[in-house]
């Protein structure tokens, strides 16, 4: 009798379990397709108002001259043995300091960290890479290389490729989610970790699939599934979409005098325009459902998470609920008046704070703020 009932117990389980993943499936299938109907209709709205300059953009050939600003750093290029891939990485301080390892987020490439590369190339060997099918490092064809593991592991060989055991490393969005799963899987190699506007990713899973506004938020990563289509959308009226991310009051870089200039705006065209510049990004989204939830979670690493208070497409709660998977010593600092686009809006006051955390001492295990 009690085998039968350990057996009906297990039964249970396993179809609760099926249940709910063919729950999640069924949410991320049946929002693809409505997310697809509302843009298709932003689409055919477009073409009726601007029939002409709608499917209209401009490769720019040339790369604005301030991306090679000796200031920032030394363009440099790895190439990995183990994937073959080249990165492209800018670099500043003396070699031979701790490094610290700084990964964009999207639609951004290394540019998007030239106020840290200035600030702390000081007392750091500071690195800012562009990321697997980002700008000037290679574009692996077909989204199977792009799942996360590989992404994850394309880390370490590059932090062991430029000499180093161990970094600091800081993200931003994508690079943060890189950032964490990177401290998850090899926390010998990471002294501390800094965040910047991504919860850990069991947070941001477990809160989307409870909260319907913040499902809305995320709307674009259902989109994002769809092959091609993304691509163009980004692509029409000269790459609007991109214009707006950074620009608009709704999402963009809004505190006077740090929003991007039209020189900076140009920068970030320049990458994005170039053919099938955008379909690698994209492909990052397109395998993030195959890898989530994870199998493990904990940060052993102490960690600073830092958030910008007027993100247009993250919830501040899910900032809060990140501190369940952290083991060690974790700080969060909500920043006023602050967008998504956090190192680049407020890089003073990001920077301070950056350095208050990395001049603490590690000693202070378990404490919470």
């Amino acid at each position: 009798m009690a085998r039968l009932l350990r057996s009906l117990a297990l039964l249970t389980v396993r179809l609760a379990c099926r249940m709910r993943l063919l729950a999640f499936w069924t949410l991320v299938y049946g929002f693809c397709v409505f997310c697809t109907c509302i843009v298709l209709l932003k689409l055919v709205w477009s073409v009726v108002r601007r029939p002409k300059k709608t499917f209209q953009w401009t490769v720019r050939e040339t790369a604005p001259a301030f991306l090679n600003d000796t200031s920032l750093g030394t363009h440099c290029y790895v190439r990995i043995k183990e994937s073959g891939l080249r990165f492209h990485y800018v670099a500043a301080g003396e070699r031979g300091k701790p490094l610290m390892l700084f990964l964009h987020g999207f639609p951004e490439f290394w540019f998007s960290w030239r106020h840290q590369l200035r600030e702390f190339k000081s007392e750091f060997r500071v690195v800012a890479v562009d990321m697997r099918g980002y700008g000037e490092s290679d574009m692996p064809v077909g989204m199977e290389n792009y799942k996360l593991d590989y992404l994850v592991a394309d880390i370490k060989d590059i932090v062991e490729y430029l000499g180093y055991n161990r970094c600091y490393i800081v993200g931003h969005d994508w690079g943060g989610m890189i950032a964490w799963l990177f401290a998850i899987y090899y926390p010998e190699m990471v002294n501390k970790l800094i965040v910047l506007n991504c919860p850990h990713p069991s947070a941001f899973i477990d809160y989307t699939l409870r909260h319907p506004s913040q499902l809305k938020k995320s709307s674009y990563f259902f989109f994002f599934q769809l092959p091609r289509l993304p691509e163009l959308m980004l692509s029409i009226n000269d790459f609007k979409a991109i214009k707006y991310l950074f620009t608009s009051h709704t999402t963009g870089i809004g505190r006077k005098g740090c929003r991007l200039t039209s020189g900076d705006v140009e920068a970030y065209l320049y990458v994005f325009s170039q053919p099938g510049a955008l379909t690698g990004p994209l492909n990052y989204y397109r395998n993030v459902f195959s890898f989530l939830p994870l199998n493990q979670q904990d940060v052993k690493s102490p960690v600073l998470l830092l958030w910008g208070e007027r993100d247009a497409f993250l919830e501040q709660e899910m900032a809060e609920n990140s501190k369940l998977y952290i083991k060690n010593h974790f700080r969060i600092n909500m920043i006023s008046g602050a967008s998504h686009w956090l190192q680049q809006d407020q890089p003073d006051i990001v920077n301070t704070l950056i350095w208050t955390f990395l001049k603490e001492s590690e000693s202070r295990k378990g404490y919470r703020n």
